[in-house]
């Protein structure tokens, strides 16, 4: 049976522009994402928030998954904070299958994100969930916390974001896809 880690951010110390954190976001992300899979067919693990991020991939690593998939979003930093928004999708530079699943999610978030020209796949060697992952692995930036128009489109949008991984991990995964 096809299998997926959800890996929703561990950083509750990551404010949102307009209240709350990327924690508490990406995890309602996470639980929109679920029913999906379930009625795709697609069995998951998850992280937990009292996890560090040496445990959750720990515990990607323990499972026999597909594909791991965190779930994040952005923060352009100080000199750009509030300026920038958008949307990466980052694999593994020599990882092919984390290449094409995160080509998958670009080409389908396009698809609801408001900016789609913004969306673009990205390979990263820094990040611990591409670079210690046993799995093929994708992390994707949703969009920018630290941008009001990037934040409320999340948080507005939790449902639609949610539907729309879970449409792109049953591609990746080769599984026709279960609407609800």
């Amino acid at each position: 049976m096809p299998s997926v880690f959800l890996s929703p951010s561990l950083q509750e110390w990551n404010p949102y522009v307009n209240g709350g954190n990327e924690e508490y976001f990406m995890n309602l992300v996470a639980d929109a994402i679920e029913p999906y899979l379930t009625a795709s067919g697609i069995t998951y693990g998850r992280n937990t928030p009292t996890q560090t991020l040496s445990q959750a991939i720990a515990e990607s690593n323990a499972g026999n998954y597909d594909l791991h998939l965190a779930i994040h979003s952005n923060a352009a930093g100080s000199q750009n904070s509030g300026n920038i928004r958008g949307t990466d999708v980052y694999y593994y530079p020599t990882g092919a299958k984390g290449k094409r699943a995160a080509e998958i999610i670009a080409e389908n978030y396009r698809d609801i994100y408001p900016l789609p020209d913004r969306v673009k796949t990205v390979a990263s060697s820094a990040l611990a969930e591409l670079r210690r992952t046993k799995a093929p692995a994708v992390l994707i930036e949703t969009a920018y916390h630290d941008n009001l128009a990037d934040a409320e489109w999340i948080q507005e949008n939790i449902g639609a974001i949610g539907r729309n991984l879970a449409q792109s991990i049953a591609a990746i995964l080769g599984v026709p896809f279960v609407d609800l």
